[in-house]
């Protein structure tokens, strides 16, 4: 909070709610959002605004491994449809849907930003996983299976 102007506490809403959502198993609940709205001394509705705004904030439960699937066209023409298929396949699952395990959820996204490595697809708003393929997508899931962490990136 020392980065904001005390007239300006508003302005950390987005921040503050990314560590919220962190610190609460990547899922906004209602507390957390009141909490938020008395930290920044902002109306509730206010804080429900943004966080129902923006798609970054998950306010119902996803799995351990949100996976967020670029869906713009630059990816679609690269084969994130297939990317689509593969995590459908292997986890068993429809879109917003949480597989039995509590490992995955899935969801199309708007633009991540990295169209020359498309497909893409992000995971908890944090890392990113590029040049996809059906099978690496696969292998990127067995290894979280596994409890392992796979490479980040291109």
């Amino acid at each position: 909070m020392s980065r904001y102007p005390t007239n300006y506490k508003h302005s950390a809403a987005i921040p503050v709610l990314m560590i919220a959502q962190k610190q609460n198993n990547n899922f906004l609940t209602l507390a957390a959002m009141n909490k938020v709205a008395k930290v920044l001394e902002m109306a509730p509705m206010q804080v429900y605004e943004v966080a129902s705004f923006y798609t970054m904030f998950n306010r119902t439960l996803v799995g351990k491994y949100h996976l967020q699937v670029c869906g713009t066209t630059p990816c679609m023409l690269r084969g994130a449809r297939d990317i689509i298929k593969a995590i459908k396949e292997h986890a068993h699952i429809e879109e917003g849907e949480t597989s039995e395990d509590g490992l995955f959820t899935w969801n199309e996204v708007e633009c991540l930003g990295a169209c020359v490595n498309a497909p893409m697809i992000q995971v908890n708003n944090e890392e990113f996983y590029e040049d996809l393929t059906p099978e690496s997508m696969v292998a990127i899931m067995d290894l979280w299976k596994k409890g392992e962490e796979p490479q980040v990136g291109p």
